[in-house]
């Protein structure tokens, strides 16, 4: 990778060896390990670690997650904010769990849509809750700062599964409270 980046600021005309920028491969290797890191965890294996026994069958939300990612077409970042419910079915999730869960995906290349539904999916799958919601609004810097340069834009993606799905007042309930 260090190569690769030597070869780009080459590439775009710079003096690799200028002092601002002699240690420059280092640092991006350096943050793009952790940028990415999420294709080696496993988000499954997150959340079950901290599931609990609850007789709560109320509505679970944290909202205005952070979220920094990548968009898989130009890797340029992907800035916003998610928000994710759960209604549970006998196990609640270790609150901290679930920002983890969306920084996993998030650290990967992404497209907004896959990332939201990758997110609803794990949920789903770990807890088996009566239903998950998950919305993400997010600005793409691939839309600001080339192509068309809509710098007020913002994608509103989400992922609505069980009784978010199924129930008009579950769906109103959670758009309310986020």
């Amino acid at each position: 990778m260090k190569k690769a980046v030597e070869e780009i600021l080459a590439y775009i005309g710079e003096d690799i060896n200028r002092q601002g920028l002699k240690e420059t491969p280092n640092r991006v290797q350096k943050a793009w390990q952790y940028m990415c890191s999420g294709y080696g965890k496993d988000p499954i294996d997150t959340i079950k670690k901290a599931l609990f026994d609850t007789k709560n069958k109320q509505m679970v939300v944290i909202k205005d997650i952070e979220v920094y990612s990548f968009c898989e077409h130009h890797m340029l970042p992907i800035i916003g904010k998610a928000s994710v419910a759960y209604i549970p079915n006998g196990k609640v999730i270790g609150l901290s769990k679930i920002p983890r869960v969306v920084d996993i995906f998030a650290r990967r290349l992404q497209i907004q849509e896959r990332l939201t539904e990758q997110i609803a999916d794990a949920i789903d799958e770990a807890v088996n809750p009566k239903g998950v919601a998950v919305m993400i609004e997010a600005r793409h810097m691939c839309m600001e700062m080339r192509g068309v340069q809509k710098s007020q834009s913002k994608t509103i993606t989400s992922s609505l599964k069980g009784l978010f799905q199924n129930d008009p007042k579950t769906r109103a309930e959670f758009f309310d409270l986020i």
